[in-house]
């Protein structure tokens, strides 16, 4: 087949839905399928066209659900998308985010191949939603088939645009983790170590509340150590941390995908503090794939994938007490960790990319049926 995956995100800039992409990309042209992605074009405006790929429209960057979102609002390239959509002549065209302006909204409005669609996000509510709900039903009757990444995700849709939705979670490559990764050699000091990745100056990460979980935990591990993987400004927390008396925090910055498996094997358990904003859990899972015990908030999107005390502890978001209690009760007992990280292992694997991209060639197979009963769709394009 001949497929389109669209981004309404910055391809270049790491993130949750590029990443999901760039995987179902790979597995797709493992299959023999030609794939092309969609998406923005970071900082240079136009339609550029590179192997596999098209770059549209300049970017900017907007607040958005306590993060940054990378999006193009260049509406003047409609003309160029109506032209490339006739001339592509895709099978499938996969849209990711298809409410996220405006890159989706061209692409969909043009499209005479099998639309398909995934939601990826989860939160209380969107006023965006609200406002233009008659547009946007506009645009998703054009759709012959929708995915949710997780049961929350799909909840929070639902609320504003009914449907049938398949939940097919996001995938990880449960092969670059588990036991044959080498861990760095500064694990072999002896010290516990407690891991965190992520953008850790974004408030719904609760990054903060994990710093003010240290003290606790060194009452009863005076050596322990948490080491931080992810994007930001340390020095931010520098005064929140000499008040609180936050030691032996371990600020790696940005790690390649390639070296994210040695971290998670050179500690002993990983925590995720977030309070909010979470569809699903995807670093849970990597941490579960290299056989390491979690400990998260129960927020929805980990409870879809952590079962207490079979993958890991889930406790209040917010609470740094309760947070530091699950850590020492992990850190302290051995036959927990391993009965935890077997758990995770478990659970990992049937999210291999694999098995998801699979399941995703389902949906494609039953939205072209599903397309050929109703061809009024197309008439508008």
């Amino acid at each position: 087949m001949k497929l389109a995956l669209v981004s309404p995100y910055d391809f270049a800039h790491p993130g949750g839905v590029p990443e999901h992409i760039a995987h179902l990309r790979a597995e797709f042209q493992g299959l023999g399928h030609e794939v092309t992605v969609m998406a923005p074009r970071a900082r240079r405006g136009g339609l550029a066209v590179g192997d596999g790929f098209y770059g549209i429209g300049r970017t900017m960057t907007i607040p958005a659900n306590g993060s940054m979102l990378r999006l193009t609002f260049d509406v003047t390239l409609y003309a160029a998308v109506k032209d490339l959509m006739r001339r592509e002549r895709f099978d499938v065209v996969h849209l990711h985010e298809p409410l996220i302006p405006v890159l989706p909204y061209m692409v969909l409005l043009n499209s005479q191949a099998v639309n398909v669609a995934t939601f990826h996000a989860f939160r209380a509510s969107n006023p965006w939603y609200t406002a233009f709900k008659p547009y946007m039903t506009f645009v998703l009757s054009r759709l012959d088939g929708r995915i949710a990444v997780s049961e929350p995700a799909r909840e929070f849709v639902s609320q504003y645009f009914e449907g049938p939705y398949e939940i097919i979670p996001n995938g990880i490559d449960v092969e670059r983790y588990g036991a044959d990764v080498e861990p760095f050699p500064w694990a072999a000091d002896g010290a516990p170590r407690i891991l965190f990745v992520g953008r850790f100056e974004e408030a719904r990460k609760g990054f903060k509340y994990l710093l003010r979980a240290m003290p606790l935990v060194h009452q009863q591990f005076p050596d322990a150590r948490m080491v931080v993987v992810g994007t930001g400004r340390p020095e931010r927390f520098a005064g929140m941390m000499e008040r609180h008396g936050v030691r032996n925090v371990d600020f790696v910055g940005f790690v390649p995908d390639a070296e994210k498996p040695r971290y998670d094997a050179s500690c002993d358990v990983f925590c995720a503090p977030s309070v909010r904003g979470e569809s699903l859990g995807v670093v849970l899972l990597e941490g579960m794939a290299s056989g390491k015990p979690i400990v998260a908030t129960d927020i929805a999107g980990y409870a879809s994938v952590v079962t207490p005390e079979r993958e890991g502890l889930l406790v209040p978001p917010k609470d740094h007490q309760a947070l530091a209690l699950a850590l020492v009760r992990v850190l302290a007992d051995r036959a927990l960790r391993a009965r935890l990280g077997a758990g995770g292992r478990q659970t990992a694997d049937r999210y291999a990319w694999p098995r998801i991209a699979g399941r995703v060639l389902e949906v494609y197979e039953r939205a072209a049926r599903a397309a050929a009963a109703a061809p009024w769709r197309r008439g508008f394009a």
